[in-house]
């Protein structure tokens, strides 16, 4: 869903380097994939066609945050006051 986005820390060797991929238009998602010593986002369309891959070595990861996008409020959430106000 176009704003779902994926937040990477990585150790780069003495500091860290954070990286995000998001998904830009509607229809698209990310996906988060891990295994044999990689961490691998992808952003992919409504069919599954990927359009932007990283790839990170599994070892140096020291964070992966999924945000997802924010929804519509529904008509039961009148009353649930969000965490943080947002402008």
């Amino acid at each position: 869903m176009k704003g779902d986005r994926v937040e990477v820390v990585i150790d780069a060797g003495g500091s860290t380097r954070t990286y995000e991929i998001e998904a830009t238009r509607a229809g698209r998602r990310v996906d988060v994939t891990h295994g044999r010593g990689l961490v691998e986002v992808t952003e992919s369309t409504r069919g599954g066609t990927p359009v932007r891959t990283a790839r990170f070595m599994a070892g140096r990861v020291l964070a992966l945050v999924e945000h997802p996008a924010p929804g519509p409020a529904l008509d039961d959430d009148a009353d649930v006051r969000p965490l943080r106000q947002t402008a």
